[in-house]
């Protein structure tokens, strides 16, 4: 009966009542979509890349290594020579390695230059492998391996022959004319870089290259990944490598760095999450004033119910309940609303940014959030029925 009446009080106002509630709603799905994709975007870049302790390369900023080895993103400073991946690899310590060799591209994809190793230990996720689509991993020089969004956007299936440049650019201006590779494999979606990576062999790289003379060792690469037999020296071996005296590398730890690139963009997340709690605090104090504004119009309702033995708090409670009732169906707008959203977006998030966004938004800290909203939004309601409460405790005034 108590919420009975408190929604057919919502009803008789009901167009007021509608523009509120989508203002909530409007202001509910700003924030928990920034909160929802802060921290899915979190665990997105988190799970690029697993079970690889350490990412070797040239002497450069950590942030820069772990951004073009992992992520395709920028440009390496310097390579390192073949000959320091193989004295590192054969450590003692190691228990697999894989190379890296970036700077080529084809049509505004990256190219990525490595062995069979890279089939067999890169993971992703939850430890994740890659699996193929169609085909299988190269097995020659020449052969290629693509990541599910280049061969969808492109339109390429196995047998197809593509041709390489040099550099990083949406046009093919400096090709690598007369030495097609020809596709052998396409992976499975990944959600991560992998998916717009294209994959070819070091042979095929050091072919192209270096016209005069074909070497199955390459010259030298860009970058290598590192697992170890024992996690417990990995702090040794990254002085080790720090302190390499024939060529000046450096190894990183890809989840200390990239907890420093989350440091970097601590200001611009706050920002993000101020913006969508003034909108909500906004929406909030419209809520407010909708219900101050009724006051005097329910009057008449009011005396009804204090006629029929309502006492003032039973009045203060019926206006919290009002206040209950539009919050939480703006909320379960909001999130409908979102998930669908998410669920539409999904494709073009994973295609064009590489990310994996859950469209479930029934998390822990969505259900935080949800709390200290609800919790807002009663403490903004509670004004203009305290304002009713007093008012019915002494009427003559």
């Amino acid at each position: 009966m108590f919420f009975n009446i408190a929604y057919r009080s919502l009803v008789d106002r009901r167009y007021s009542a509608l523009l509120t509630m989508l203002a909530l709603v409007v202001s509910m799905s700003v924030l928990i979509s920034v909160e929802h994709i802060r921290v899915q975007t979190k665990e997105s870049f988190a799970s690029t890349v697993s079970g690889t302790d350490l990412i070797v390369g040239a002497r450069t900023g950590s942030l820069n290594l772990l951004l073009y080895s992992v992520f395709r993103v920028g440009a390496p400073t310097n390579n390192i020579s073949w000959s320091t991946y193989r004295d590192i690899a054969e450590s003692r310590e190691v228990k697999w390695t894989i190379p890296l060799s970036l700077g080529d591209s084809h049509r505004g994809y990256r190219v990525l230059g490595t062995n069979q190793d890279y089939f067999n230990y890169f993971r992703y996720g939850e430890k994740h492998p890659l699996v193929f689509a169609q085909g299988e991993a190269f097995s020659s020089a020449f052969d290629v391996v693509l990541g599910a969004t280049v061969a969808r956007r492109l339109g390429y299936d196995l047998g197809r022959e593509i041709l390489l440049s040099h550099g990083i650019a949406s046009a093919d201006f400096n090709q690598h004319k007369g030495s097609p590779f020809t596709v052998v494999g396409i992976l499975e979606p990944t959600g991560t870089p992998v998916d717009q990576t294209v994959h070819v062999s070091l042979q095929g790289l050091q072919a192209i290259h270096n016209s005069a003379q074909f070497s199955e060792v390459p010259d030298s690469i860009t970058a290598f990944m590192v697992a170890l037999n024992s996690r417990m020296g990995v702090f040794t071996l990254q002085r080790k490598i720090n302190q390499y005296r024939p060529e000046p590398i450096m190894a990183i730890l890809p989840g200390v760095t990239l907890s420093e690139l989350w440091q970097t963009m601590s200001l611009l997340e706050q920002a993000l999450r101020l913006i969508g709690a003034l909108v909500l605090l906004a929406a909030l104090f419209g809520l407010s004033a909708m219900l101050l504004s009724s006051v005097r119009e329910r009057r008449h309702e009011i005396q009804l119910l204090r006629m029929a033995g309502a006492r003032p708090g039973y009045v203060f409670f019926l206006c919290e309940a009002e206040v209950l009732l539009m919050t939480i169906v703006s909320m379960l707008i909001s999130a409908g609303l979102l998930t669908l959203a998410l669920v539409a977006g999904q494709g073009y998030l994973t295609e064009y940014f590489g990310m994996n966004i859950s469209a479930n938004i029934l998390t822990w800290d969505s259900a935080v959030l949800a709390g200290i909203i609800l919790s807002g939004a009663l403490v903004m309601g509670a004004l203009p029925a305290l304002a009713v409460y007093f008012r019915e405790l002494n009427p003559e005034r």
